[in-house]
């Protein structure tokens, strides 16, 4: 477990769930830029910046290629990683098939499942939150597919011209694969993660769940003064989650920058 103590005036930061590239690269480039004066501003007072997942629509690394664009987010991540602000990247269903390429150009690790940490003596269990607890059957079935050892190394034989633009096009088509069809909140007890984390909370208490995936900014209080947190997205609502001394909170970055 990854132990971090905040520094006087210093915070912890969350978000998740950008989806750059989406629908096409031009029409996400304002959110790019807005996400990355979002960057600009919390490196000021950041203790560590966690990014859980579904940074871009699609990625996909070949041996030597890597999806085209995205160079104001990644320079910015390179930036703040340099300055020494640790940076923690859990993958989503959509960059799903990250491998190495933040570790070795940015330094930042890559989780692909939800881990611990304990902040200023809080224990946090933090993933983006994709084929967790109960339901959600053709998406977990379909994951198993996507993350098949044969399945990944048939795709690196595309061409990567063929092969990011067949996964752009199934990112953006299929809601299957997206997960996001049903942005609505279904009641606590038609909540998939809401009921993972009652199931978590059994076997071992946790101060504080936070994922992304479900495209909803969510607070709700569990059992055991434990809480789940969901951060939303930016592709409506822009929120975010701030870690400040012993308490976590959702905000909403409200810049609105000329496109």
């Amino acid at each position: 477990m990854i132990s971090i103590i905040t520094s006087e005036n210093k915070k912890v930061y969350f978000a998740s769930d950008q989806h750059l590239g989406a629908p096409t690269p031009k029409a996400s480039l304002p959110r790019e830029k807005k996400f990355v004066a979002w960057l600009d501003e919390v490196k000021k007072d950041a203790e560590a910046i966690f990014l859980l997942g579904d940074l871009f629509d699609f990625w996909f690394e070949y041996k030597t290629v890597v999806p085209k664009g995205f160079v104001r987010v990644l320079g910015k991540l390179a930036e703040i990683k340099d300055s020494g602000i640790p940076i923690y990247f859990f993958v989503g269903n959509h960059d799903l098939w990250m491998t190495d390429y933040f570790k070795k150009e940015l330094n930042i690790p890559v989780y692909h499942k939800p881990q611990e940490f304990l902040i200023n003596n809080k224990k946090f269990f933090i993933g983006h939150g994709d084929g967790l607890g109960p339901g959600d059957k053709g998406y977990k079935r379909m994951k198993k597919v996507f993350t098949f050892p044969l399945f990944k190394w048939l795709f690196k034989w595309l061409h990567p011209d063929l092969g990011v633009k067949l996964g752009q096009y199934m990112s953006v088509k299929n809601k299957l694969i997206s997960g996001d069809e049903d942005a609505k909140f279904l009641g606590e007890e038609n909540e998939w993660l809401v009921q993972y984390c009652k199931k978590k909370l059994a076997q071992k208490h946790y101060d504080y769940f936070v994922f992304g995936h479900r495209h909803l900014p969510l607070e709700i209080d569990l059992p055991q003064k434990s809480k789940y947190i969901n951060l939303g997205d930016w592709i409506q609502y822009f929120t975010y989650g701030v870690f400040d001394v012993d308490n976590l909170q959702l905000l909403k970055y409200e810049k609105n920058l000329i496109k």
